[in-house]
C-alpha cells in the first residue's frame, strides 16, 4: 500500500495580479463645433456611449470647461483621445489616481 504525501504549496510561488494602469480621457470646452457635432464624434469615438450619455459629458465640458469621457487602459485611452483630436476636438488624458 503506497503512501500519498501531499504538499501545501508555498507562497511564494503565488501569482500577484496587479490592475493595468487607467487613464482618464477628458474632453475641453471649445467655441467652435456644434454641441450636436460633439455629441456625435463621442458616439463615433467611444463605443458603447448612448446619446444621453454623450450628451451630459458635452455639457458638462460645456458648462465646466473639461468633461471626462472615459477611465480606461493607456493604451485605449490614448486611442480615444488621438480620435477625439482628429475629429476637430481638444482632449487629453491623465492618470486615474
Amino acid at each position: 500500500m503506497a503512501t500519498e504525501i501531499l504538499t501545501k504549496p508555498s507562497s511564494s510561488t503565488s501569482t500577484v495580479r496587479k490592475h493595468a494602469p487607467r487613464y482618464r480621457v477628458l474632453l475641453h470646452n471649445d467655441d467652435f463645433n456644434s454641441m450636436e457635432y460633439v455629441v456625435q464624434t463621442i458616439m463615433k469615438t467611444v463605443a458603447g456611449i448612448t446619446q444621453p450619455q454623450a450628451v451630459n459629458i458635452m455639457m458638462e465640458a460645456h458648462n465646466s470647461g473639461v468633461a471626462l469621457v472615459i477611465t480606461c487602459a493607456l493604451e485605449h485611452a490614448e486611442f480615444y483621445c488621438e480620435t477625439l483630436k482628429n475629429h476637430g476636438l481638444t482632449s487629453t488624458i491623465e492618470p486615474d489616481e
